[in-house]
């Protein structure tokens, strides 16, 4: 799903409150421009934002608190999920899944296909032993058909073929990453998309 990002400027005081949440300076109050709650900040004056700390070791925090440092320009985008949260996001989403193939009226349904949100598009395709792929895009993005075969046939080729790997575990391998990413780019590239 590709980065959105919003800059603006900004006069004292400022018309946000921020707050240090998961280590990250997060826009606890206030909305503005795009700018929403739970967004974090990523660039104080196009400097990078790493936690609370700017790329040239200043605090945030300290920045955005000194009136001198005003008009500020800041950029703001959603926190990337962590692992264990794209994880449970999954396994949120087995529960919907049963559900539709169980309340269907269709016979023998094949359950949630797309799930679609004003931010985002989820796609997910089952292969016939059962292992389901979901793959998350911008709500704009075409079909995703291709891109979810095209990530089976990686699994097959490098997960499965894997003698270290474990099946309903993470895959941890270079080869698989690294085919995974290109098609990744391939499919953004043919939608005018990028990804993040």
């Amino acid at each position: 799903m590709p980065t959105i990002e919003h800059e603006k400027t900004f006069s004292y005081p400022l018309e946000l409150k921020l707050e240090v949440h998961n280590r990250n300076v997060t826009v606890v109050y206030g909305q503005r421009d795009g700018i929403k709650v739970g967004h974090i900040l990523t660039a104080v004056n196009g400097i990078r934002v790493s936690n609370t700390q700017l790329d040239d070791q200043r605090d945030a925090m300290q920045v955005l608190s000194d009136p001198a440092n005003f008009p500020i320009s800041l950029k703001f985008a959603r926190p990337r999920l962590t692992t264990n949260e794209k994880i449970f996001q999954a396994s949120m989403f087995y529960p919907l899944y049963m559900m539709a193939c169980q309340l269907s009226p269709e016979p023998r349904s094949s359950g949630i296909e797309v799930l679609t949100a004003d931010t985002f598009r989820m796609q997910c395709l089952q292969t016939l032993t059962g292992i389901k792929f979901m793959v998350v895009a911008d709500h704009q993005q075409g079909p995703l058909n291709a891109l979810l075969h095209r990530i089976y046939e990686l699994y097959a080729d490098y997960a499965l073929k894997n003698p270290f790997y474990s099946l309903e575990m993470p895959i941890r391998c270079e080869l698989f990453d690294e085919h995974l990413k290109t098609a990744l780019d391939a499919a953004a590239k043919n939608s005018g998309l990028n990804t993040a």
